[in-house]
Protein backbone atom coordinates (compact mmCIF):
# COMPACT_ATOMS: atom_id res chain seq x y z
CA UNK A 1 0.00 0.00 0.00
CA UNK A 2 2.72 2.36 0.42
CA UNK A 3 4.20 1.97 -2.76
CA UNK A 4 0.56 3.18 -4.04
CA UNK A 5 0.35 6.17 -1.87
CA UNK A 6 4.22 7.05 -2.70
CA UNK A 7 2.99 7.00 -6.50
CA UNK A 8 -0.27 8.45 -6.47
CA UNK A 9 1.45 11.32 -4.12
CA UNK A 10 4.28 11.99 -6.34
CA UNK A 11 2.17 12.85 -9.31
CA UNK A 12 -0.08 14.71 -7.92
CA UNK A 13 -3.41 12.85 -7.27
CA UNK A 14 -3.69 12.39 -11.01
CA UNK A 15 -3.41 9.34 -11.53
CA UNK A 16 -6.27 6.47 -11.37
CA UNK A 17 -5.74 2.69 -10.66
CA UNK A 18 -4.37 2.32 -14.35
CA UNK A 19 -1.73 4.10 -14.35
CA UNK A 20 -0.71 3.61 -10.63
CA UNK A 21 -0.10 0.77 -11.92
CA UNK A 22 1.80 0.87 -15.27
CA UNK A 23 4.09 3.51 -12.29
CA UNK A 24 4.68 0.37 -10.37
CA UNK A 25 5.55 -1.53 -12.85
CA UNK A 26 8.08 0.45 -14.28
CA UNK A 27 9.85 0.28 -10.90
CA UNK A 28 10.11 -3.20 -11.01
CA UNK A 29 7.06 -3.56 -8.48
CA UNK A 30 4.67 -6.38 -9.91
CA UNK A 31 0.99 -6.01 -8.39
CA UNK A 32 -2.40 -7.22 -10.14
CA UNK A 33 -4.68 -3.98 -11.25
CA UNK A 34 -7.23 -5.10 -9.71
CA UNK A 35 -5.40 -5.07 -6.27
CA UNK A 36 -4.16 -1.38 -7.11
CA UNK A 37 -7.81 -0.84 -7.47
CA UNK A 38 -8.91 -2.52 -4.44
CA UNK A 39 -5.95 -0.72 -2.59
CA UNK A 40 -6.68 2.70 -3.59
CA UNK A 41 -10.54 2.44 -2.81
CA UNK A 42 -9.62 1.32 0.69
CA UNK A 43 -7.66 4.21 1.17
CA UNK A 44 -9.99 6.42 -0.75
CA UNK A 45 -7.25 7.54 -3.41
CA UNK A 46 -8.73 8.40 -7.38
CA UNK A 47 -7.35 9.93 -10.23
CA UNK A 48 -8.63 13.38 -11.49
CA UNK A 49 -11.77 12.65 -13.73
CA UNK A 50 -11.71 13.82 -17.16
CA UNK A 51 -14.92 16.27 -17.51
CA UNK A 52 -16.82 16.96 -20.97
CA UNK A 53 -15.50 20.19 -22.23
CA UNK A 54 -18.10 23.36 -23.51
CA UNK A 55 -18.14 23.65 -26.58
CA UNK A 56 -16.50 26.18 -28.10
CA UNK A 57 -16.23 25.72 -31.80
CA UNK A 58 -18.14 28.26 -33.81
CA UNK A 59 -18.61 27.30 -37.29
CA UNK A 60 -20.18 30.55 -38.80
CA UNK A 61 -18.83 32.99 -40.73
CA UNK A 62 -16.08 31.24 -42.09
CA UNK A 63 -14.54 32.58 -44.86
CA UNK A 64 -13.15 29.35 -47.14
CA UNK A 65 -14.89 26.49 -48.37
CA UNK A 66 -14.49 23.06 -46.03
CA UNK A 67 -11.16 21.12 -46.81
CA UNK A 68 -11.83 17.63 -47.34
CA UNK A 69 -11.16 15.63 -44.04
CA UNK A 70 -8.20 13.69 -45.23
CA UNK A 71 -7.48 11.88 -41.74
CA UNK A 72 -11.11 10.19 -41.38
CA UNK A 73 -10.44 9.89 -37.63
CA UNK A 74 -7.00 7.91 -38.50
CA UNK A 75 -4.96 9.76 -36.63
CA UNK A 76 -1.43 7.71 -37.41
CA UNK A 77 1.75 9.04 -38.39
CA UNK A 78 4.96 7.08 -39.39
CA UNK A 79 7.06 10.02 -39.14
CA UNK A 80 7.00 13.60 -37.36
CA UNK A 81 5.40 16.42 -39.55
CA UNK A 82 3.47 14.58 -41.51
CA UNK A 83 0.16 14.96 -39.47
CA UNK A 84 -0.77 18.10 -37.03
CA UNK A 85 -4.02 18.37 -35.40
CA UNK A 86 -5.15 21.47 -33.99
CA UNK A 87 -8.12 22.64 -31.48
CA UNK A 88 -9.27 25.69 -28.82
CA UNK A 89 -9.82 25.10 -25.14
CA UNK A 90 -11.43 27.57 -22.86
CA UNK A 91 -10.48 28.70 -18.95
CA UNK A 92 -12.81 30.60 -16.87
CA UNK A 93 -11.01 32.96 -14.94
CA UNK A 94 -12.09 35.93 -12.64
CA UNK A 95 -11.64 38.39 -15.28
CA UNK A 96 -13.41 36.38 -17.66
CA UNK A 97 -12.85 33.66 -20.06
CA UNK A 98 -9.63 32.67 -21.18
CA UNK A 99 -8.47 30.54 -24.60
CA UNK A 100 -5.73 28.15 -25.59
CA UNK A 101 -4.98 26.82 -28.54
CA UNK A 102 -2.52 23.80 -29.32
CA UNK A 103 -1.41 22.16 -32.01
CA UNK A 104 -0.37 19.11 -31.64
CA UNK A 105 2.67 16.76 -33.62
CA UNK A 106 0.32 13.18 -33.93
CA UNK A 107 3.77 11.19 -34.66
CA UNK A 108 5.59 12.57 -31.46
CA UNK A 109 3.10 13.71 -29.45
CA UNK A 110 4.81 16.92 -28.92
CA UNK A 111 2.75 20.07 -28.63
CA UNK A 112 4.61 22.17 -31.03
CA UNK A 113 2.89 25.19 -30.58
CA UNK A 114 0.16 27.00 -28.67
CA UNK A 115 -1.23 30.20 -27.49
CA UNK A 116 -3.13 31.83 -24.66
CA UNK A 117 -5.71 34.58 -25.24
CA UNK A 118 -8.93 36.47 -24.17
CA UNK A 119 -10.38 36.18 -27.75
CA UNK A 120 -11.54 33.87 -30.13
CA UNK A 121 -10.36 35.70 -33.23
CA UNK A 122 -8.04 34.03 -35.97
CA UNK A 123 -4.68 35.65 -34.17
CA UNK A 124 -5.01 32.90 -31.50
CA UNK A 125 -5.06 29.73 -33.67
CA UNK A 126 -2.78 31.53 -36.07
CA UNK A 127 -0.24 32.33 -33.27
CA UNK A 128 -0.12 28.62 -32.32
CA UNK A 129 0.28 27.81 -35.86
CA UNK A 130 3.32 29.66 -36.27
CA UNK A 131 4.85 29.12 -32.95
CA UNK A 132 4.73 25.06 -34.46
CA UNK A 133 6.43 26.09 -37.62
CA UNK A 134 8.71 28.26 -36.60
CA UNK A 135 9.96 25.29 -34.09
CA UNK A 136 10.12 22.86 -36.91
CA UNK A 137 11.83 24.83 -39.41
CA UNK A 138 14.47 26.25 -36.56
CA UNK A 139 15.63 22.96 -36.03
CA UNK A 140 15.72 22.76 -39.84
CA UNK A 141 12.44 20.16 -40.43
CA UNK A 142 10.98 20.13 -43.52
CA UNK A 143 6.51 20.92 -43.39
CA UNK A 144 6.05 20.56 -47.60
CA UNK A 145 3.37 18.02 -47.19
CA UNK A 146 2.29 18.22 -43.89
CA UNK A 147 -1.53 17.58 -43.35
CA UNK A 148 -3.12 20.29 -40.73
CA UNK A 149 -6.14 18.69 -39.37
CA UNK A 150 -8.69 20.69 -37.03
CA UNK A 151 -12.41 20.27 -36.82
CA UNK A 152 -15.14 23.15 -38.42
CA UNK A 153 -14.08 26.04 -36.20
CA UNK A 154 -13.86 29.48 -38.12
CA UNK A 155 -10.63 30.57 -36.97
CA UNK A 156 -9.20 27.55 -38.63
CA UNK A 157 -11.16 28.54 -41.92
CA UNK A 158 -10.15 32.27 -42.29
CA UNK A 159 -8.17 33.49 -45.27
CA UNK A 160 -5.15 34.42 -43.06
CA UNK A 161 -5.13 31.25 -41.83
CA UNK A 162 -5.21 29.19 -44.93
CA UNK A 163 -2.90 31.46 -46.59
CA UNK A 164 -0.37 30.90 -44.05
CA UNK A 165 -0.70 26.84 -44.80
CA UNK A 166 -0.30 27.23 -48.15
CA UNK A 167 2.87 29.14 -47.55
CA UNK A 168 4.23 26.37 -45.70
CA UNK A 169 3.20 23.70 -48.35
CA UNK A 170 0.89 22.33 -45.69
CA UNK A 171 -2.26 20.97 -46.53
CA UNK A 172 -5.00 21.91 -44.38
CA UNK A 173 -8.18 18.96 -43.97
CA UNK A 174 -11.13 19.57 -41.88
CA UNK A 175 -13.15 17.06 -39.93
CA UNK A 176 -16.19 16.44 -42.23
CA UNK A 177 -19.02 14.80 -39.71
CA UNK A 178 -19.14 17.46 -37.20
CA UNK A 179 -18.59 16.20 -34.14
CA UNK A 180 -15.68 15.62 -31.45
CA UNK A 181 -14.80 12.42 -32.89
CA UNK A 182 -13.35 14.22 -36.14
CA UNK A 183 -10.76 15.92 -34.17
CA UNK A 184 -10.63 13.39 -31.15
CA UNK A 185 -6.70 13.65 -30.48
CA UNK A 186 -6.84 17.30 -30.32
CA UNK A 187 -10.31 16.77 -27.87
CA UNK A 188 -7.90 14.20 -26.10
CA UNK A 189 -5.09 16.65 -25.38
CA UNK A 190 -7.60 19.29 -24.24
CA UNK A 191 -9.43 17.17 -21.69
CA UNK A 192 -5.94 16.15 -20.50
CA UNK A 193 -5.03 19.52 -20.18
CA UNK A 194 -7.68 20.46 -18.05
CA UNK A 195 -7.66 17.60 -15.89
CA UNK A 196 -3.86 17.72 -15.52
CA UNK A 197 -3.32 21.31 -15.25
CA UNK A 198 -6.06 23.76 -14.86
CA UNK A 199 -8.30 21.64 -12.68
CA UNK A 200 -5.62 19.89 -10.55
CA UNK A 201 -5.36 22.00 -7.07
CA UNK A 202 -1.53 21.98 -6.47
CA UNK A 203 -1.68 23.84 -10.08
CA UNK A 204 -3.91 26.08 -9.41
CA UNK A 205 -3.18 29.27 -7.74
CA UNK A 206 -4.59 30.26 -4.27
CA UNK A 207 -8.08 31.98 -4.71
CA UNK A 208 -8.19 30.37 -8.60
CA UNK A 209 -7.05 31.87 -11.90
CA UNK A 210 -7.01 35.42 -11.77
CA UNK A 211 -6.65 36.36 -15.56
CA UNK A 212 -5.13 35.67 -19.01
CA UNK A 213 -1.47 36.13 -17.37
CA UNK A 214 -2.07 33.51 -14.63
CA UNK A 215 -3.01 30.71 -17.49
CA UNK A 216 -0.16 31.43 -19.79
CA UNK A 217 1.91 31.26 -17.00
CA UNK A 218 0.03 27.49 -16.06
CA UNK A 219 0.44 26.77 -19.86
CA UNK A 220 4.13 27.23 -20.31
CA UNK A 221 4.81 25.05 -17.16
CA UNK A 222 2.96 22.41 -18.48
CA UNK A 223 4.10 22.22 -21.81
CA UNK A 224 7.48 22.19 -20.47
CA UNK A 225 6.67 19.33 -18.46
CA UNK A 226 4.50 17.96 -21.26
CA UNK A 227 7.05 17.27 -24.08
CA UNK A 228 8.89 14.18 -25.16
CA UNK A 229 12.40 14.13 -23.65
CA UNK A 230 14.71 11.24 -22.83
CA UNK A 231 13.15 10.76 -19.85
CA UNK A 232 9.81 9.45 -20.12
CA UNK A 233 6.94 12.22 -19.41
CA UNK A 234 5.67 10.62 -16.32
CA UNK A 235 9.09 10.24 -14.51
CA UNK A 236 9.78 13.76 -14.76
CA UNK A 237 8.18 16.44 -11.91
CA UNK A 238 4.90 18.03 -12.97
CA UNK A 239 5.40 21.55 -12.96
CA UNK A 240 3.64 21.93 -9.90
CA UNK A 241 6.06 20.67 -7.72
CA UNK A 242 8.53 23.12 -9.24
CA UNK A 243 9.51 25.57 -6.36
CA UNK A 244 8.31 28.62 -7.05
CA UNK A 245 11.00 31.12 -9.32
CA UNK A 246 13.01 27.97 -10.14
CA UNK A 247 14.38 28.60 -13.54
CA UNK A 248 12.05 26.10 -16.28
CA UNK A 249 14.66 24.18 -17.27
CA UNK A 250 16.24 23.77 -13.86
CA UNK A 251 14.19 20.99 -12.44
CA UNK A 252 15.42 17.50 -10.29
CA UNK A 253 14.08 14.25 -11.68
CA UNK A 254 11.76 12.48 -8.70
CA UNK A 255 11.55 9.20 -9.34
CA UNK A 256 10.03 6.13 -7.17
CA UNK A 257 11.57 4.22 -4.67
Amino acid sequence: MEDIKVAHKANLGVYGARKILAELNREGIRVARCTVERLMRAEGLRGIPREKSRKTTIVDGAETERPEDLVNRKFVATGPNQLWVADLTYVRTHAGWTYVAFVLDVFSRMIVGWQVSTSLRTDLALDALDMGLWNRHRAGQDTAGLVHHSDRGVQYRAIRYTERLAEAEAVASVGSRGDSYDNAMAEALNSLFKAECIRNPVMRPKGGWKNVSDVEIAVAEYIDWFKPQATPRRDRPHPARRVRGEPLGHRSRHRLR
